[in-house]
Formats: C-alpha cells, structure tokens, sequence
C-alpha cells in the first residue's frame, strides 16, 4: 500500500508542492517558518491532484496470450492424438485471438467485445481441446464421433473468433473506406 502512494499522482504532486517550498526557502521568500510551507505546499499538491483511476476489471490480456501460447504448445505435442486438421484450425483460432489480446487498452474500451474474447480465449477453446484430450486415447480412436465433434467445435469456435475480429477492426475499415471515398471525390 505504501509503495503504492510513492509512486502516485497525489505524492508526485505533494513533492513538487515540496520543492516549491523549498525553493521559496532558498530564495528567502520564507524565512524561519520555511518547513511548515514546505508541509503546507506539500498537503496542497497531494490534495489538489486527481486520485488514480478505480480498476476493478483485471487487464487478463498478457494471461491470457500466455494461456494460449501453452494450449498451442500442448496441441502440437498432441498433435498424433487430434483429428486431421484440427492442429491448424488451432493455431489459426489462438493468431486472431493473440492479436487481439495484443491491444488491451482498446479492449477495455468495449466490454462486450472484452468478453466476447476472454470467453473464446480463457473458456471456450480450452474447454473444447481439454474434454477431447482427457479422453483415453484408446477410445477416442475407436469414436470417430468425438473426433468430429472437436472438428465442429473448433470451426464455430473460428468462425465466432472472425466474427468478433470483424466487430473489433470495424471502424479502421470505415475509416479506410471513407479515406478510398475521399480520394476518389478528391480526383473528381
């Protein structure tokens, strides 16, 4: 908690208040009463600055990537246990939903779409690969059905993962299409 204050807005301006009083000391615009406008100046500062910002959603983003880059890396050691094509549909699902972890501050924007990634990332994919690979292998190859379930799970999961990177990229598309219509207005 206390290292936490030194490193906050409201010490960093508490110590600039400080300095100006002991700045005025130097100066001699303070005399003998110097340490009480050093205090003075000080409480000002720390009162006057904005408090930090109330984070009560926890940025998972970096968790979350490293979450994936373990599920990847658990699927390709896997990989002679899971239906064909299912190792890539894999790494193409954990590309998209990399990518967009790498923006959090941008998925903190939208809580929606927030959700709609962690879900896929934190719950969904993981849920999916593990109740297919805590099958005894055994079974699992003499089922063809549990592996064409996981195929069929994976593909929603992808198709729901390009769904959401659509809704996340949809105002640089716009933007790119009003700059096209721009240009072209513009040579008109």
């Amino acid at each position: 908690m206390m290292l936490r204050y030194l490193g906050s807005t409201k010490n960093l301006a508490g110590c600039v208040g400080g300095l100006i009083g002991v700045g005025l000391y130097l100066t001699g615009v303070a005399g003998w009463f110097w340490p009480f406008v050093v205090a003075a100046l000080y409480a000002a500062g720390a009162l006057l600055a904005p408090g930090e910002k109330v984070r009560l959603v926890p940025d998972t983003s970096a968790e979350l990537r490293q979450s994936l880059d373990a599920l990847e890396a658990t699927v390709s050691a896997q990989a002679s246990r899971m239906p064909a094509s299912s190792v890539d549909t894999v790494h193409r699902i954990a590309e998209v939903l990399r990518d967009l972890l790498s923006r959090p501050s941008r998925l903190a924007g939208d809580p929606d779409l927030r959700h709609a990634v962690v879900r896929l990332a934190g719950t969904d994919l993981p849920l999916s690969l593990e109740t297919y690979l805590n099958l005894p292998w055994w079974f699992a190859a003499r089922r063809a059905s549990a592996g064409s379930e996981l195929v069929t799970q994976l593909d929603f999961l992808e198709a729901e993962a390009h769904r959401v990177a659509e809704r996340f990229y949809a105002s640089e598309v716009d933007r790119q299409a009003d700059h096209t219509r721009y240009l072209r207005d513009r040579d008109a």
